[in-house]
């Protein structure tokens, strides 16, 4: 078919397009618009380049870069949706457009833009709507009608090359001289950074994130060394960079990107839990990454351990590279923990215990003779450690241990290392507990916490609960911070998931044998009772889960026999079944729990499926990034924010959606925080969070769907970590031999740490290892 000629082309008419739905926060495009060349313009999916006139800013996010734009196509005076990234808009100014045409399902079609390119207009009319737009510092939409009128077309060079000149513009005045010329210098530099950017082949969406990290620096910087966008902007991959570099004509076995592929792979490990790696296998992995001889690898981790950006370090004749932070936070958490049961007593020692033998014939409820006796080796203690899992009565330990220590005049801290942790801990005990952030005031200014070891904590004794979810740095930023007269309990349940972050510190401190460990074992009448507490020690103990046909029950298996019937399955449970069996609610009460993010059964393909069954409201949602959020929907944090205080993990509701300005407002446990549509890239939807997520928190109950599909994640500590989040009810969905291989693979804590050869080689034997119970 012969493409259409100029006449057929200005007869075409798109459709109705609507960017969002009419009762949303933009108002839709409505009315007809003609292309000028539809057989380029109109095919979906087809990157093509457009040029236009920014006609309307419908929205622009000033962090991210995010905007949605109208923009009059060049020769036909057509009126189009654009969505892109920018790292600067205004009205009036040209503007390439880089993408392709997308249908989507709800907003309709839309020009998606990969680059935005900003320059500067060539009409009256679109020199003086640039002028006036509020982009540059001292000029507003009157004073730039009077410059346009004063100096025509001439007006932008003179203001670049004559600034001068603008003096004979009455009232102009030197200062407001100053603060255009300035302005306008600043447009000019973001320009050549976008360019240089664009031409190396960064997308403006990435260009953004880069300028506002770097500013006028940016181009100076990455051309010094690109590898540091993986360090310092979040989400940036070494690939990413590694392309960039090559770009820039960085060779092959160029030092710098050695060292960068080194770095990669360590932060790497980093992530999935090692403190260091062997460096025999980091030598064979970087290799095999950059594509060069492992000599020169060789030679580059020698540099980089002398040069003090990594550390090779020998213990028992095995050499492992650390990167420095994580070396320094394990020999620190050691010499740390040295210091505190060697260089003096503790405060609690014999006040607190004597306060404990006082009150022991009127406690309640009675103790046990194990409970009596752990609670006596912690007060006879400078650093001990409880442990135990569901139903062993470590909450009545813990609250009798501190009703002792007030008795005594003792100043306790108590803290977590969540918000939905530390509130646990607090309702827990009727005594106020904070985050370890909260605790050791962190400062998001610095990036650093304001106690340490120049401003230590004063506090005679600190309880940590929760201490499985801790990782090796916030352990050492604790440590560090605690005066040598400190006494710390330390609470949690060796057998649950360790840090999200490196390494395994609760259970290297236990395996370690330099701290007394009161174990407890002892299951309680009243917990025995509950399957939900006998599973959890059968998982433990690498047995199958059993349930009993019983309507009181509160633990059950749903079998499933594919990914689409445990999807289901898991829906009616949580919208229906649940509710109408337990009077739970869905939306508050019900927590699914999923190993994974992606797949069929991950957070987000449930997510979508719960959320339109359990809001009403998520028809009239904004979608951000693919993710539909509407007041109502049960949200969570993905990443720390220290100036909100709001922390990876934690889970509240949006509450409210204002229009104009876009702004969220979520709430946490009564806390009410405010969040820019910029700032929403933290936030996930979490009617379905993963297992990890779901650490240190409590659910009246939880849904847990397995599949074998979810294989790479099925371990023990895992599903015994999902179990245990449930007070009142668990439901495990899928597959019998998913759950039968989550129970016997018990291999997921074979973390590379140092830590218990370094405990046991900065102390001899403190006390005694406890075994409580059975």
């Amino acid at each position: 078919m012969a493409a259409p000629n100029s006449r057929e082309r200005r007869n075409i008419v798109f459709k109705h397009i609507t960017l969002y739905s009419a009762d949303a926060w933009l108002r839709p495009y409505a009315g007809y618009h003609i292309m000028d060349d539809p057989t380029s313009s109109l095919a979906l999916n087809q990157e093509v380049h457009l040029v236009g006139t920014v006609q309307k800013i419908v929205f622009y996010a000033p962090q991210s870069g995010f905007s949605v734009l109208q923009v009059v196509v060049d020769d036909a005076h057509a009126s189009i949706p654009v969505v892109g990234y920018s790292a600067h808009m205004s009205t009036g100014g040209k503007i390439e457009c880089i993408g392709c045409w997308k249908q989507d399902r709800r907003y309709g079609r839309q020009f998606n833009a990969r680059e935005l390119r900003i320059a500067p207009p060539q009409t009256l009319e679109g020199i003086e709507k640039y002028l006036g737009s509020g982009l540059i510092e001292g000029i507003g939409p009157q004073f730039a009608k009077r410059l346009v009128h004063h100096f025509g077309e001439r007006v932008l060079d003179v203001i670049e090359n004559e600034p001068e000149q603008l003096e004979k513009i009455p009232g102009i005045g030197r200062k407001r001289l100053a603060a255009v010329t300035r302005a306008w210098k600043s447009q000019i530099a973001v320009k050549e950074i976008m360019v240089f950017l664009h031409s190396h082949g960064m997308g403006s969406a990435r260009a953004v994130r880069i300028y506002r990290r770097y500013g006028n620096d940016a181009v100076r910087k990455i051309s010094e060394n690109p590898y540091c966008l993986t360090t310092d902007l979040y989400g940036f991959g070494f690939r990413t960079a590694d392309g960039l570099a090559r770009n820039l004509g960085l060779t092959m076995d160029s030092p710098m990107r050695i060292a960068a592929g080194i770095d990669h792979i360590l932060r790497e490990r980093a992530q999935r839990g090692h403190c260091a790696c062997a460096e025999e296998d980091l030598i064979k992995m970087a290799g095999d990454l950059l594509e060069v001889d492992e000599n020169r690898v060789i030679r580059c981790i020698e540099e980089g351990n002398q040069g003090g950006t990594i550390v090779v370090d020998t213990m028992d004749g095995t050499r492992s590279v650390y990167l420095r932070e994580l070396f320094d936070s394990e020999t620190g958490v050691a010499s740390h923990l040295r210091r505190l049961c060697l260089r003096a007593p503790g405060h609690w020692t014999s006040s607190a215990l004597s306060a404990f033998q006082r009150h022991l014939p009127n406690a309640q409820p009675k103790l046990t003779n194990g409970q009596r006796h752990a609670i006596e080796t912690v007060l006879k203690s400078k650093v001990s450690i409880i442990t135990g899992g569901p139903g062993v009565g470590k909450t009545t330990v813990l609250n009798a241990l501190l009703r002792s220590i007030l008795h005594s005049n003792t100043r306790v801290a108590l803290c977590a290392p969540t918000g939905r942790a530390a509130k646990r801990l607090a309702e827990a005990t009727g005594h106020e507990a904070k985050t370890l952030h909260r605790l050791l005031e962190f400062d998001p200014q610095s990036y650093e916490f304001r106690h340490n070891q120049n401003h230590p904590l004063a506090f005679d004794c600190v309880v940590l609960d929760e201490a499985s979810m801790v990782d090796i740095r916030l352990m050492y930023f604790l440590l560090r911070a605690l005066p040598d007269k400190t006494s710390l309990a330390i609470v949690g349940d060796a057998d649950q998931l360790p840090a999200v972050g490196p390494g395994a510190v609760l259970a290297d401190l236990i395996a370690s044998d330099v701290v007394p460990v009161v174990r407890l074992k002892e299951i309680f009448r009243q917990s025995a009772q509950s399957y939900i507490t006998v599973n959890a020690h059968r998982i433990q103990q690498g047995q199958m889960p059993q349930t009993i046909n019983d309507s009181k029950s509160d633990f059950f298996l749903v079998r499933a026999n594919d990914n689409q019937d445990i999807a289901d399955k898991t829906i009616e449970l949580v919208s229906e079944r649940i509710p109408q069996r337990f009077g739970l609610n869905g939306l508050l009460e019900i927590q699914v729990l999923t190993p994974m993010n992606r797949g069929a059964l991950g957070t987000e393909a449930l997510n979508h499926l719960l959320q339109a069954r359990l809001n009403p409201q998520s028809k009239t949602g904004v979608v951000l990034g693919g993710t539909r959020f509407a007041t109502g929907d049960k949200v969570i944090q993905v990443k720390n924010d220290y100036e909100k205080e709001v922390f990876n993990g934690d889970i509240g509701r949006i509450v409210s959606i204002s229009r104009e300005p876009l702004v969220f407002t979520i709430d946490y446990d009564g806390r009410a925080i405010e969040y820019m549509v910029d700032e929403m890239e933290n936030v996930k939807l979490a009617y379905a969070t993963t297992i990890h997520k779901a650490q240190g928190c409590e659910y009246p109950a939880v849904v847990i769907p397995l599949t074998t599909q979810h294989f790479p994640l099925l371990q023990r500590d895992l599903l015994y970590t999902a179990i245990t989040r449930g007070k009142r009810l668990v439901v495990i969905v899928g597959q019998p031999k998913a759950i039968a291989i989550a129970v016997h693979n018990d291999a997921s804590n074979d973390r590379m740490t140092r830590l218990r050869e370094r405990l046991a080689n900065a102390l001899s034997k403190v006390n005694f290892v406890d075994q409580i119970g059975k």
